[in-house]
């Protein structure tokens, strides 16, 4: 299977309750993707801004400064100290890495690839991309012998699921018996919302409760879209097994994936400044309080969602007539369909919209209650 060969992109399909939900007298509330609404910050821009003189091609690994601040960003806010730059890789973005992961390893027709219940849709294209079979599958006993390629993430998208470090031992340990690479899609990480992880770092795949001290196998994958709004610039990373990240890197090297200099220089100055990132979530935290309440006041269960930037949400009955009864109210959601097959009667609203939106939506919710 190619490229000409992928199903046409599903969000084409929501137009319908876009136009719906745009002829609303107070305007349409769109909580259908999660793209950062808020400014990116200005540590970042001027670093951005001060990088443009860059005449020289960048180096696939990235700069000396940004290997050494991921490194450091991961031993303060993710409990993984001692990465070493072999460890390290910048991305274009994370969405390029998780679509071409199963081609970067020389996967193929005879090969599975695994990616949770309730799945950003990515992990099956890239799987789909290489001939190879994606099977939706949460519990570590369900995955076949032929399996080469495991995603986790955590907090999830689009559920907001965490898992704790117990359940990433025994996914590791599996992946390891089946002499398959975990990789672990961890781009929510900073915005826990309930105990514990409202107060407790969430686990890494690389957490040394996970790993004791071993790397072998095992990718991280995280993305500055999210906490550092951030989308506009693809900037992210890969860290973990150096032997793992070496074949990465020679095989971007040839085809020609390296990330803008202006851009290293900007994530090297995201990842040094902190304080963004709390800001950042503060306001998620605020928009969350004030949306959750409401949508479940107006008749539907919001499912896991304990961390990340969505509320998967479901009134019992199929997606798209949520959707439907939504869009009436003025408010654009993503239908449950579009993560697989698990969940027909789901929704996802995300937090990225503005503090005025997510008001707005708000109180449509709690007038039909």
């Amino acid at each position: 299977m190619g490229v000409a060969d992928l199903a046409d992109y599903p969000w084409d399909s929501v137009a319908p309750y876009a136009a719906r939900a745009a002829q609303h007298p107070g305007g349409i509330v769109d909580l259908s993707i999660g793209s950062p609404v808020d400014a990116t910050p200005r540590v970042v821009a001027d670093a951005l801004a001060a990088a443009t003189d860059a005449h020289a091609y960048p180096q696939t690994v990235g700069t000396p400064s940004l290997r050494e601040a991921i490194a450091a960003w991961y031993a303060r806010r993710r409990g993984v100290p001692g990465l070493t730059s072999a460890s390290i890789l910048p991305t274009v973005g994370s969405k390029e890495l998780v679509a071409l992961l199963p081609l970067l390893l020389g996967l193929g027709p005879a090969d599975v690839v695994v990616h949770p219940r309730a799945a950003y849709p990515t992990y099956e294209v890239g799987a789909r991309l290489v001939g190879a079979t994606p099977l939706a599958a949460d519990e570590p006993a369900e995955w076949p012998a032929n399996t080469r390629l495991v995603w986790v993430n955590s907090p999830g998208n689009p559920d907001g699921r965490v898992l704790d470090a117990a359940a990433l031992v025994a996914a590791v340990a599996r992946a390891r018996e089946l002499g398959a690479v975990l990789a672990s899609d961890e781009c929510y990480a900073e915005f826990g919302w309930e105990a514990p992880w409202e107060t407790e770092l969430i686990p890494s795949a690389l957490d040394p409760r996970v790993t004791a001290g071993e790397l072998r196998g095992i990718l991280s994958v995280y993305s500055l879209s999210k906490q550092s709004n951030l989308a506009g610039y693809r900037a992210a990373f890969a860290a973990g097994d150096p032997d793992l990240v070496g074949r990465l890197v020679a095989s971007r090297k040839h085809l020609g994936l390296m990330l803008p200099a202006p851009v290293q220089a900007a994530m090297t100055a995201a990842l040094g400044d902190d304080g963004h990132v709390a800001a950042q979530k503060e306001r998620y935290r605020a928009r969350r309080a004030l949306l959750k309440p409401a949508v479940e006041q107006a008749g539907f269960r919001i499912d896991a969602s304990d961390a990340g930037l969505y509320l998967w949400a479901t009134e019992g009955r199929d997606a798209w007539e949520s959707l439907g009864r939504l869009a009436d109210l003025g408010i654009l959601a993503g239908p449950g369909h579009f993560y697989g097959i698990h969940h027909p009667d789901h929704v996802r609203l995300s937090l990225t919209a503005t503090d005025e939106r997510i008001g707005a939506a708000a109180e449509r919710l709690r007038a039909v209650s």
